[in-house]
């Protein structure tokens, strides 16, 4: 997937399909118009990648768009559609796959995740983010943990902008009880949990006992277009996987619904995690 503003994308990709549609052209026809697969507008058409001025400009002749407005509209979104994410000046540090996840969290209007080792990174302090990343790193001096730590905070931001997603986090019991840091890292970071905004937090017990999710954690993500459908995103030592086919994000939606049931009310896993911050040293 190419750099750029995931969320311009899919602005882009949805306007061009809704106008090819309109039209009654196929997406062969619409590629063979900018010398391109079908497919290439079909990944067009879904944000999944940039796109050159000039395509936009022969698709829209091609749509028989004349409108002086709307193509002016329709170009500033292609504009905006090519700026380079906020991570791209990371891309020393951060491997593909994870600067696609990026792209993707940026662009969505909610997203449901289960964790069951850590604090979710959106979630976490800056101290105890470098303890988990001190952690996982046994090369790179400390320059290079400042700017992971950093990546961190940026995402951070990049998230919880006015008008940005929401969150609903499901923590494993066990997220609550694993010491990240010193004691004191770990209770402020239970803490911090309890002041966070646009956040709806749910805490599954261990009395819950076997569920659906035992595999692992994961995260679902929504976008605003309602033509583009849900992603499902698992994440491994090695790299991620992103499930877009509508049969493998049912079982991880599912797998969500079973988990926010078995889980405490977000006012109970409040009162659950505010104890546990007090008893901490």
């Amino acid at each position: 997937m190419s750099s750029g503003s995931m969320t311009g994308r899919m602005q882009l990709g949805s306007q061009l399909r809704r106008l090819r549609e309109d039209r009654g052209i196929s997406r062969a026809e619409a590629g063979y118009a900018i010398r391109a697969s079908e497919s290439k507008i079909s990944r067009l058409e879904l944000g999944r990648v940039g796109s050159k001025t000039r395509d936009v400009q022969d698709l829209l002749a091609l749509y028989g768009v004349t409108d002086d407005a709307q193509i002016t509209e329709i170009m500033n979104l292609a504009a905006e559609a090519n700026k380079p994410g906020w991570w791209q000046a990371y891309n020393d540090l951060l491997p593909s796959w994870l600067a696609t996840y990026l792209g993707l969290e940026e662009a969505a209007s909610r997203l449901r995740s289960y964790s069951v080792q850590f604090i979710p990174e959106l979630l976490q302090t800056e101290e105890y983010a470098r303890a988990l990343l001190a952690s996982a790193r046994s090369r790179g001096g400390h320059e290079e943990l400042d700017r992971h730590v950093e990546i961190t905070l940026r995402r951070q931001r990049a998230f919880f902008r006015p008008g940005g997603p929401r969150l609903w986090a499901v923590l494993d019991e066990a997220v609550l009880h694993r010491t990240v840091g010193d004691p004191g890292t770990h209770r402020d970071q239970l803490r911090h949990l309890l002041t966070l905004k646009g956040v709806t937090l749910q805490v599954l017990p261990f009395s819950a006992g076997e569920h659906p999710a035992q595999s692992g954690g994961f995260t679902l993500l929504r976008f605003p277009q309602a033509e583009l459908g849900d992603i499902a995103y698992v994440q491994s030592l090695a790299g991620s996987t992103h499930h877009e086919k509508i049969e493998e994000v049912d079982v991880h939606l599912q797998a969500m619904e079973h988990l926010c049931v078995a889980a405490h009310t977000p006012e109970y896993s409040a009162k659950l995690i505010a104890d546990l911050a007090r008893a901490r040293p």
